[in-house]
């Protein structure tokens, strides 16, 4: 069981997406789930996202400031994986 950093809702790891943090210090959305670095999970849900983004979920989680463009990269490949 993972929590979503936008709800805060416990569901299971298939249930989520990945967002990590590469040891280059950059944010991707990890479709496959194995890429290395540290993760953070999300709903695959535009809700969960603004929800993230407005509490800081994110930056919370992966312990470093995001840039607003690098949220806005997350929204469209959100939109792209989400169901």
């Amino acid at each position: 069981m993972r929590q979503c950093v936008g709800c805060g809702e416990m569901k299971s790891k298939k249930e989520l997406l990945r967002v990590i943090k590469t040891p280059e210090e950059e944010i991707i959305l990890d479709a496959t789930g194995r890429k290395n670095g540290r993760g953070a999970y999300i709903c695959a849900s535009m809700e969960c996202l603004k929800t993230a983004r407005q509490r800081k979920g994110l930056e919370r989680s992966l312990k470093v400031a995001i840039p607003a463009e690098v949220y806005d990269s997350l929204e469209q490949e959100m939109s792209k994986v989400a169901k």
